[in-house]
């Protein structure tokens, strides 16, 4: 898959998807860590691509733009992470990765989509939400917080 910058962004960015490799794990942990105050470890995403998960990196050259990490059940594609780099949010990125997963969740025979966001996180699940998710219930205490805390999810799925 290759595409324009969507609208919103400053100038044309010609990008494309690939498979997380190895060779591109820094670049994904730089992301990945700038990103969130919990983020995912080097080994979970090790373990995801193991597993044989879908694993997928939005690259502008050598630019790391986003990603996202899904698995496939029987009739259902669920999405473990997704994140937009930082210097490239606002600019319609995280539209593009959910397209492209909904795309690859079709292709495997996926009827719904399934996610969970942290309940704080009222500007992914607005996306979520104009992207047509739609909240299905609450996981308590789903992720770490600070402090040793615990914080609810938002679960949300999407019919294909």
């Amino acid at each position: 898959m290759s595409a324009l910058a969507p609208t919103g962004a400053t100038a044309p960015i010609q990008a494309h998807l690939e498979p997380l490799t190895p060779a591109r794990l820094d670049l994904l942990m730089a992301v990945e860590t700038s990103a969130y105050t919990h983020p995912w470890t080097r080994g979970n995403f090790i373990d995801a691509m193991a597993a044989g998960y879908q694993c997928q990196l939005l690259m502008a050259q050598d630019e790391l733009l986003g990603y996202f990490i899904a698995m496939r059940g029987v009739d259902e594609a669920h999405l473990l992470n997704i994140t937009v780099a930082p210097r490239h949010q606002r600019q319609g990125w995280a539209h593009l990765l959910l397209d492209a997963l909904a795309l690859w969740a079709r292709a495997q025979g996926a009827q719904w989509l399934w996610l969970e966001v942290r309940a704080s996180n009222l500007r992914a699940q607005q996306i979520y939400h104009r992207h047509g998710y739609r909240r299905v219930g609450e996981r308590k205490h789903y992720y770490p917080a600070e402090n040793g805390q615990r914080e609810d999810a938002i679960v949300m799925s999407l019919p294909l």
